[in-house]
């Protein structure tokens, strides 16, 4: 049996990058998924790809309406809902002194209160079908700042403070609730026409970029009844880049 058999699953950003490749490990083992997307077209032509256990839904983070709707279409295809992957997200560059609040709260209104309306949206549907698994995207900069990123870090770290909040709020109805910290991901966010992706990351113990694949496996491990007795907790995916430095002699 595969391990996400009779699941449903509720991906955001799942219509390109990580949060794809997410979506469709999750169909592979067997979920029923939902893909949850700003971007309509491609969430659509994914969902036609994967076939009947697949539903675009359109959704934007930031509004509890759409979350709303999103949970009653799940429901509504399928009948329950199993797992919800927080991982929709975005990234702008910018010191302090030079962004502005405009700027600033798009950041934290997808990737911070965007998590959050998620974990609240979800909690009926979860409880009603006997527990869960929550898994919330945060990065390595929710662990360690990135200089020129203030509101993408600041958003990262409230993930992951919230995962432990939600965690401990709703272990007594069976919902797991974990974070995952990637480093760097080869995904369109992190992609420039004169960047060789592989130079930054050197100085790690594995000296390369990571795949979203690698990261899919560890979220549907998170989601799995492999990971029964994990909650509350912050999974590093990172190559090595939050162990330290190699000192030079």
């Amino acid at each position: 049996m595969k391990r996400f058999e009779n699941k449903v699953v509720l991906v955001t950003g799942a219509a390109r990058g990580q949060g794809e490749v997410e979506a469709r490990l999750f169909h592979a083992e067997g979920a029923c998924v939902v893909l949850a997307d700003v971007l309509d077209g491609d969430a659509a032509r994914l969902a036609d790809e994967l076939g009947s256990n697949a539903l675009a839904v359109h959704l934007d983070v930031s509004d509890p309406q759409q979350w709303a709707a999103a949970v009653e279409a799940a429901l509504a295809r399928f009948g329950r809902l199993d797992v919800l992957v927080n991982n929709a997200g975005i990234l702008r560059w910018g010191r302090i002194e030079d962004m502005c609040l405009d700027e600033y709260m798009q950041v934290i209104q997808i990737n911070q209160t965007g998590c959050w309306l998620g974990m609240k949206a979800v909690l009926p549907a979860l409880k009603a079908a006997g527990g869960g698994a929550i898994v919330n995207i945060s990065s390595a900069a929710g662990i360690m700042a990135i200089g020129g990123a203030s509101a993408y870090t600041a958003s990262k770290f409230a993930v992951r403070g919230m995962s432990k909040c939600a965690a401990l709020e709703f272990g007594r109805y069976g919902i797991r609730v974990n974070s995952v910290h990637p480093g760097g991901i080869d995904t369109p966010m992190v992609h420039t026409p004169d960047r060789e992706l592989n130079a930054a990351y050197q100085h790690q113990p594995i000296a390369r970029i990571g795949t979203p694949q690698e990261v899919a496996r560890l979220v549907a491990f998170l989601a799995s009844d492999e990971a029964s007795y994990c909650t509350g907790g912050e999974f590093t995916i990172d190559g090595g880049m939050l162990a330290g430095f190699n000192a030079t002699f």
